[in-house]
């Protein structure tokens, strides 16, 4: 079964869009949410990470804070 996979990020974040390019690269599909124009998707990262900075992915239930690339492989298992 395919993880589900949400990245919360801004357009303007050098690491979101470098995080989106892997998971692109690795042909993964994900639901990105701008987090700097939907306030209710700000507050819903806030309160799954307790993280007001981005990136925040999520694979399943699983929150990673960053672009960390060693954790995405491993919580997607690619």
């Amino acid at each position: 079964m395919e993880k589900k996979v949400r990245i919360y990020s801004t357009p303007t974040c050098p690491y979101c869009i470098r995080a989106k390019q892997f998971l692109k690269d690795n042909n993964v599909v994900f639901e990105d949410v701008d987090v700097s124009s939907d306030d209710q998707a700000a507050e819903e990262m806030i309160a799954k990470s307790g993280q007001m900075g981005v990136p925040v992915i999520a694979v399943d239930d699983e929150i990673i804070v960053g672009f960390d690339k060693e954790r995405i492989v491993r919580a997607l298992g690619i």
